[in-house]
């Protein structure tokens, strides 16, 4: 993270921004065909504070992407019966099957982060998970899932401002949680639950990858492109599609009157001024 008296990078243009995540989304269209041609099973972990950014990466990659193949799971608080499974459990039955892409917006790393600083688990718990991880991990990677863990780092004071930016926006207001709120008291509580979490879970098999999420767009660029460059996808050849001619219209067919449908109102016309109405 940027230090106090450090310039930050100078931002990206909206141009060059614009223009190279379109060229990495289309690179993920073709992930996404070689997954769905090979086989093969992708797992993408997103974790971080709270409004690191890693919503807006997860938007940005799933945009043009088929939800059929790459699934987001954002899980819930686990329920009462949820509780007394293995701690895995839960997240097992989101893994993807062959030709699937999962991305975790949070992962089993709740143990190690919220749950641990707000004490929702007890030290015997959180000290099993930490033991239990890395062999979790390494049985998903045996098994052939490509696993990809990626931390978003951001500082507090830009934090904070993401916090207040919400707190003005109607839109966004949801995104402030009770939890949000807490970490900001909690910082300090936070940045050593992480440090724990790395020491035991930062493997040469399953390695966390950093993201400096400052400033979004670079964030949003740095962990697509890397995401791209860690996986062995080739461009998969597809069929040439030829749209087929319209087949003449059956003879005697009428389409039926207008007012058999109910329409929705024109509330563009509303806002144009534009009474008419076009089919």
């Amino acid at each position: 993270m940027f230090d106090m008296g450090e310039e930050r990078p100078a931002k990206i243009s909206d141009e060059v921004y614009e223009a190279e995540l379109f060229r990495l989304q289309s690179e993920l269209v073709k992930l996404q065909r070689w997954t769905q041609a090979t086989g093969a099973r992708v797992v993408v972990i997103f974790e971080g504070r709270d409004a690191a950014g890693k919503g807006g990466a997860i938007k940005r990659i799933t945009e043009y992407l088929s939800p059929r193949v790459v699934r987001i799971a954002a899980l819930p608080a686990p329920t009462e019966r949820e509780k007394g499974q293995w701690y895995f459990q839960r997240y097992v039955a989101h893994l993807p099957a062959a030709g699937e892409i999962v991305l975790f917006d949070r992962s089993w790393y709740n143990r190690a982060g919220v749950e641990r600083v707000m004490g929702f688990c007890t030290p015997a718990e959180y000290a099993r998970f930490m033991r239990q991880t890395p062999l979790f991990e390494q049985m998903l990677i045996d098994d052939g899932i490509l696993l990809r863990k990626y931390w978003f780092s951001v500082s507090d004071a830009e934090q904070l401002r993401r916090f207040r930016s919400r707190l003005k926006d109607p839109v966004r207001q949801w995104k402030l949680s009770p939890m949000d709120l807490e970490s900001i008291a909690r910082w300090e509580d936070y940045s050593r639950a992480k440090d724990e979490m790395m020491v035991h879970t930062d493997t040469p098999a399953s390695p966390w990858f950093v993201v400096e999420s400052d400033v979004k767009k670079h964030a949003r660029l740095n962990m697509i492109s890397h995401l791209l460059s860690s996986i062995p996808y080739t461009d998969t050849p597809r069929d040439k599609i030829t749209l087929p001619k319209r087949l003449p219209q059956s003879n005697g067919y009428v389409r039926p009157p207008r007012d058999l449908s109910t329409y929705v109102p024109d509330h563009v016309a509303e806002l144009t001024g534009d009474p008419e109405r076009r089919d």
